[in-house]
C-alpha cells in the first residue's frame, strides 16, 4: 500500500495522531480512544499500519491468557516525502485534504462531546485570515511557522502537558475575475 493509500483515511489518520509524542497504546486502548468506530474497524486499520511499518511493536506482555501489544509510531514512515507530494495529482490532494477535514471535524466534535470541553477557557482556535504574501514572504511565513511548530512536535506526554491538534492550512485563493473585487 504506498503512503498516501496508508495515511489518507479517517480512522488510520486517527491513530497516527493517537500515537505521536512517543506514545505507547495498545489496541483496546486505542478502541476506548476512538469509540465511535467499532474496535474490528480499529484493530483492520492498526494491522494495516503496523504491516505498513507506520507502527510497530514496542513490546508485548500476556493478559489473561493473549498477548496484548503496545505499538510506537515510526514518525519517518507517518509523513509523506516532498517526493511523494510532488508526484500527487490534484485528485490526490482533493482525497487527502477530504480525509484531514473529515478528521480534524471527528477530534473537533469529541473534543465538544466531552463533559468538561471548555473552548474559550482551553484557547480553541479556528480563525482564518487572507493574506497577500510575495514568493518570498510565503516561503518566510513557512520557515517561521516550522521554527515555532517543529520543536514541539517532540515533547511527550507529561503531567503538565495536554495533547492538542494543530492543522496549520494554507493554499493560494483563487483570483477574483477581472474587474471584480
Amino acid at each position: 500500500m504506498d503512503p498516501l493509500e496508508l495515511l489518507a483515511h479517517p480512522v488510520r489518520l486517527r491513530i497516527v495522531h493517537l500515537m505521536r509524542g512517543g506514545q505507547l497504546l495498545t489496541a483496546s486502548e486505542l478502541c476506548a480512544r476512538i469509540h465511535e468506530v467499532s474496535k474490528a474497524t480499529v484493530y483492520r486499520h492498526l494491522e494495516l499500519l503496523a504491516a505498513g511499518g507506520v507502527l510497530e511493536v514496542a513490546d508485548e506482555r500476556r493478559v489473561r491468557g493473549a498477548v496484548e501489544r503496545r505499538y510506537r509510531l515510526c514518525q519517518e514512515r507517518a509523513t509523506l516525502t516532498p517526493e511523494t507530494v510532488a508526484s500527487l495529482t490534484p485528485d490526490d490532494h482533493r482525497r487527502a485534504f477530504a480525509v484531514a477535514m473529515t478528521v480534524l471535524l471527528t477530534e473537533f466534535n469529541a473534543y465538544l462531546d466531552q463533559e468538561h470541553a471548555a473552548p474559550a477557557d482551553d484557547l480553541v482556535g479556528y480563525r482564518q485570515h487572507a493574506v497577500w504574501l510575495s514568493d518570498a514572504e510565503l516561503h518566510a511565513l513557512i520557515g517561521d511557522l516550522r521554527s515555532v511548530i517543529a520543536p514541539r512536535l517532540a515533547n511527550g506526554p507529561a503531567s503538565d502537558r495536554s495533547r492538542y491538534l494543530l492543522s496549520p492550512i494554507l493554499f493560494p485563493v483563487a483570483e477574483p475575475p477581472a474587474g471584480r473585487e
